[in-house]
């Protein structure tokens, strides 16, 4: 592409030369008119050649107007029109259209070279070896030939070549490239690596899970790959445009070239004016701002957004994400990290860190997520207490001895079977009561903490114009509402099963604004149905996550609810330049072709309203790369 650009930059070059010296040979030699005619061909052809070729070409397959057809029909008409009686020749006025023509196809192409090349570096992900041990002996090898099961070893500033899980070293990764995110993320043995980031320090050892094929570069790259494939409305309202509007414009130049002669009786006397006219309204007609800005537009907000982590599948959703006026979040996992923490703990007759070490103690053989939480907040497990008679009792909790002191560890029902005077606790989230000899110790709360950003994806949300920020859980209706709460949701539906979550989004489908849509934000693995059912699916968190990818309309490499948000803004500032676009193309080229049907649009200015538009449409594209 870039030898191509620079070939096509040298023939504009030389044909503006070709094109100051015919003109100077023109003025300084008296030349029958075909030999100026043939004098100007030079840089005609030069900088043209290949539109009359291209022109030539969608005759033969049938497919007449385009913008080569045009450009053609009226430079060749710009040539010629000077051998008609009464008429001026406009040799030099010809190959200046041809030239420009060439220089916005120029633009064009850069434009659309610079968008692929950012999104190709950004997602650089796809390693181009990988080192696999083999009968002992360390192999270089393409990812596609490495198996399931083998070991691969990465060293530091190496690509993680395919999925697999640490068996030996530690390290950090720098996930940028899938994430967005700078900071990078520390590994160990048992932890999962995915295809595509980039190691920064230590030597590790990995075994393969999946094969590159289906391995998550790979399947963001194909995601990448084909966003192109889902057109949005305006892209696709632009297609069909085109397809009607290019005759359309023929036709027209036909008519006012031949019907003003007809209807004076004049026709030796006027043809050449009105062609001339006719020529010039081919120029300003041809709908390159449109149909090369808007689709460039799209593919720029796909590109910016991808360049932060966010992975949209096509510009449709674009479209659909602008107009999102109601988010349904699900909690667990989304809004909140889905992992148990001690977030509060209420002492009774003792002190705080007392009673938590007696929960952690009583808790230490379990490998129930409660018992994980509390053993996580004191970690100190060699302090030397001895815990002797452990006792697991059914539906209420864990009985022990600690030091010589029966501890029981548990909820109300274990507490009422001691004889413990529990007290209530208005914190949301699971409530472990302890007790010490039959006697209440206090209670220590453990809930699923909210995430650190999730306020802020809330609020960031109603300020772009979201009306309806709602939260679908299956926890408990306290839990529910004090999340809800908290966060400043308009709403939240506590308590489902999943298959209720698939019926509630349909109930706030139903009463989605008419011009809205409906946008649900999930971790895409257990919400695979409700993704499908939305106007628009993000899956988030999604890196190493197949169901995610497959299921979602738009994924979020990272587990930050505030992307929803910047997802949202993103879509909405693409659809405003693509808007700018056609406002500003269409008012201009409309407002030149009338001036050109009156007469009073030069084929200079005719060039202004194609080829300047289409540079200008075209810079204006390619700020929806930066985002």
């Amino acid at each position: 592409m870039e030898k191509e650009n620079k070939t096509n930059l040298i023939k504009i070059i030389l044909s503006a030369v070709l094109l100051c010296a015919a003109w100077i040979i023109d003025r300084s030699i008296s030349l029958p008119l075909w030999g100026s005619l043939l004098l100007y061909l030079v840089p005609y052809l030069t900088a043209g050649y290949d539109v009359l070729l291209e022109s030539a070409e969608s005759i033969v397959h049938g497919k007449i107007f385009n913008e080569d057809f045009l450009m053609s029909i009226a430079t060749l008409g710009a040539l010629f029109i000077g051998f008609l009686p009464d008429s001026e020749p406009e040799f030099a006025e010809a190959v200046f259209v041809m030239m420009f023509f060439k220089v916005g196809e120029l633009f064009e192409e850069l434009a659309e070279g610079n968008s692929r090349k950012s999104i190709s570096q950004l997602m650089d992900i796809r390693p181009d070896t990988a080192n696999v041990e083999r009968n002992g002996k360390l192999e270089t090898v393409n990812p596609d030939d490495v198996k399931v099961g083998e070991i691969i070893v990465i060293k530091p500033g190496e690509k993680v070549p395919m999925d697999g899980v640490v068996i030996e070293g530690a390290s950090s990764l720098n996930t940028v490239a899938l994430t967005g995110e700078s900071a990078p993320r520390d590994i160990g043995v048992e932890d999962s690596v995915i295809s595509g980031c980039v190691n920064l320090s230590g030597v590790i050892r990995a075994r393969v899970t999946k094969v590159f094929g289906e391995s998550t570069a790979a399947k963001i790259l194909e995601l990448v790959e084909n966003a192109g494939d889902n057109k949005s409305k305006s892209e696709t309202f632009i297609a069909k445009f085109a397809k009607y509007y290019t005759p359309a414009v023929v036709v027209a130049a036909v008519l006012l070239a031949l019907l003003p002669a007809l209807v004076s009786g004049d026709f030796s006397g006027t043809i050449a004016l009105w062609l001339n006219r006719a020529l010039t309204f081919l120029v300003v007609s041809c709908p390159c701002a449109l149909v090369i800005s808007v689709p460039l537009t799209f593919f720029g907000g796909i590109g910016g957004a991808s360049k932060k982590g966010i992975l949209i599948k096509g510009s449709n959703y674009i479209d659909a994400l602008s107009k999102a006026s109601t988010v349904v979040f699900d909690k667990t996992g989304t809004l909140t990290k889905g992992v148990f923490e001690v977030t509060a703990i209420h002492p009774e007759n003792c002190d705080r860190n007392h009673l938590l070490h007696l929960a952690a103690h009583v808790e230490r053989f379990s490998s129930h997520p409660i018992a994980v939480s509390l053993r996580q907040a004191y970690p100190n497990e060699a302090d030397d207490c001895s815990i002797t008679d452990v006792e697991e009792i059914s539906g209420r909790g864990i009985r022990a001895a600690v030091n010589g002191d029966i501890v029981c560890v548990g909820n109300t029902g274990m507490m009422d079977s001691v004889g413990a005077e529990w007290l209530a606790c208005e914190s949301a989230g699971t409530i472990i009561h302890v007790a010490i000899n039959g006697e209440y110790a206090g209670h220590i709360v453990i809930s699923d903490r909210v995430k650190s950003d999730s306020k802020q994806a809330i609020s960031e949300l109603k300020a772009l114009g979201v009306s309806n920020a709602v939260m679908l859980t299956g926890d408990r209706e306290e839990v529910g509402r004090a999340v809800a709460q908290e966060l400043g949701l308009d709403e939240y539906r506590a308590g489902l099963l999943p298959a209720d979550k698939v019926e509630n989004v349909e109930q706030l489908l139903a009463g989605t604004p008419a011009g809205g849509t409906l946008v649900f934000v999930g971790d895409g693995i257990n919400d695979a149905p409700v993704l499908a059912r939305a106007d628009v699916g993000i899956a988030m968190g999604a890196v190493g996550s197949d169901a995610a990818i497959e299921a979602a309309d738009i994924v979020l490499m990272d587990d930050k609810p505030s992307k929803t948000a910047q997802a949202i803004k993103i879509a909405k500032r693409t659809i405003r330049i693509a808007r700018q676009n056609i406002v500003f193309a269409l008012t201009v080229k409309l407002l030149v072709l009338a001036l050109a049907g009156l007469g009073a649009a030069s084929m200079w200015l005719a060039v202004f309203a194609d080829v300047g538009v289409t540079v200008l449409a075209v810079f204006n594209a390619m700020r929806a790369l930066k985002q």
